[in-house]
């Protein structure tokens, strides 16, 4: 470090050293930052609970007109449910993490220190480990794409491990895989990108970068959730949540459309980011999950709302779910931490 020549010299007074003026405000400074960081702890207790540091019975101190109260929301109107629940998978896992389905519809959950495998009756076939996957995603050939934090590792259909790709930096989070033909999207949350690969590993692109020129906005993550899929017409589908809304890019990284609004309103999405996960039907048409307001959501390929396949009604308040997917019959597939299960959907 250079020093900084600007810095005012500090004079003494005649029978005190220049040590003692030093310690002097060395203390000074510690009682003060002291009575700050009471202050400030102080403040962000009664922040916390709800109150004004100058009225403990004055709320948020705000007007009525600013309340945030989501109980009027967590209601389904049962017209919109068009989906019924079957019985669910129980995973085994205490915590569950990522869920994905092959082509085959055989049920694949990421939790604890392992991935297991369902087949399509919800019974478990196969366990593979020990793996701390955070997300999946099965190629058509069965090829195991999974992601752990900063990297991918790819497994045969034996679940031995085949390759191990490079590591994205000590701040990636990678949070979703969605796996083509020839490609693969790593959906990077603590980078805010999404990287695309070769399905050997060959680093193809970065999608999603600000770039006001070509009217990409950038990814928007409050929180780490940050999802991504390939629907039917060849566009990755990517979500911005805290845009809310759901953006499609082509493979070379250019935004063609978007959609999704933010509204309390069952139609659109609300909180702070949302929707936080996402899967595509077999008509090309979407579905989402939400926190917050904890709800599963269809939409058709143009973004129009549809239907609900599961309401606020069908989960705890402070659920989360970690992944939805959508298998060849069309039945949607929650993964539920809370019930630490695959819930399965299907139309009445």
């Amino acid at each position: 470090m250079q020093e900084n020549k600007s810095m005012p010299s500090i004079s003494t007074q005649p029978g005190l050293s220049r040590t003692a003026v030093l310690a002097g405000l060395v203390v000074v400074a510690i009682v003060a930052v002291g009575a700050l960081l009471v202050g400030v702890d102080s403040l962000s207790r009664q922040l916390i609970s709800g109150r004004k540091a100058s009225d403990k019975k004055a709320g948020s101190g705000l007007g009525k007109e600013f309340d945030y109260d989501l109980k009027a929301y967590r209601k389904t109107d049962p017209k919109l449910i068009v989906y019924k629940e079957e019985a669910p998978v129980p995973t085994g896992f205490t915590i569950n993490r990522g869920l994905a389905v092959d082509r085959k519809d055989r049920i694949y959950v990421a939790g604890d220190e392992a991935i297991r495998v369902f087949d399509k009756d919800g019974r478990q076939s196969a366990e593979i480990g020990p793996i701390n996957a955070r997300c999946l995603a099965v190629a058509d050939d069965g090829t195991l794409y999974v992601g752990v934090r900063y990297n991918v590792a790819v497994l045969g259909v034996d679940g031995t491990v085949k390759a191990t790709w490079e590591c994205l930096g000590a701040s990636a989070l990678i949070t979703s895989l969605a796996v083509g033909e020839k490609d693969v999207f790593i959906a990077d949350a603590g980078n805010r990108i999404v990287m695309h690969y070769d399905r050997s590993g060959k680093r193809l692109g970065k999608i999603g970068r600000k770039d006001a020129a070509k009217n990409v906005p950038g990814f928007v993550l409050p929180s780490p959730y940050f999802d991504l899929a390939i629907a039917p017409d060849g566009l990755l589908r990517v979500v911005n949540p805290g845009h809310h809304r759901i953006e499609a890019y082509t493979f070379d990284g250019d935004l063609e459309t978007s959609w999704g609004v933010p509204s309390t309103t069952i139609e659109g999405f609300c909180g702070c980011c949302n929707p936080t996960h996402l899967a595509v039907l077999p008509d090309g048409g979407f579905v989402t999950s939400e926190k917050g307001l904890p709800r599963v959501k269809v939409y058709d390929s143009q973004g129009k709302f549809q239907c609900v396949v599961a309401g606020c009604e069908s989960f705890t308040d402070d659920t989360i779910l970690a992944g939805v997917a959508v298998d060849s019959k069309g039945r949607v597939l929650v993964l539920d931490p809370v019930k630490k299960s695959v819930r399965v959907f299907v139309k009445k």
